[in-house]
């Protein structure tokens, strides 16, 4: 019963034979202009990595998630460190930085000392 994936109506494997520029066709307004455009030498050299290896680092947050991409582990900078992402049909047409968040949720602790007008005049024995 599980549903074979799709892509604005082609499969994983109709992607992957097409040329970047009808995949181009298929995406929204800004990653078809990006991809109109043509990738940069940085983004080129990344994607000639992934023929060779399963595995590689980026700081090209930027970049969209393409179908020769899928099934491919990158790790992506996230400012601090690498954290690794297994690449799926479902992230196609997304960018690499969505899935590498560079920022930690906010946690706060109790108020302390002299957090208030009032906490001035608690004794501290």
């Amino acid at each position: 019963m599980s549903e074979e994936f799709t892509y604005r109506g082609k499969t994983l494997e109709e992607l992957q034979n097409m040329s970047r520029q009808e995949f181009a066709e298929l995406l929204n307004s800004r990653g078809r202009r990006k991809l109109q455009r043509g990738l940069r030498e940085e983004e080129k050299k990344l994607l000639d990595k992934l023929e060779e290896k399963d595995t590689v680092k980026t700081q090209l947050r930027g970049m969209i998630i393409l179908p020769e991409m899928v099934g491919k582990t990158i790790k992506i900078y996230n400012g601090q460190g690498y954290l690794d992402l297994e690449v799926e049909p479902e992230m196609l047409g997304h960018y690499l930085g969505e899935f590498s968040k560079t920022r930690k949720k906010v946690e706060h602790s109790a108020p302390g000392l002299g957090a208030t007008r009032s906490s001035m005049h608690i004794p501290l024995k």
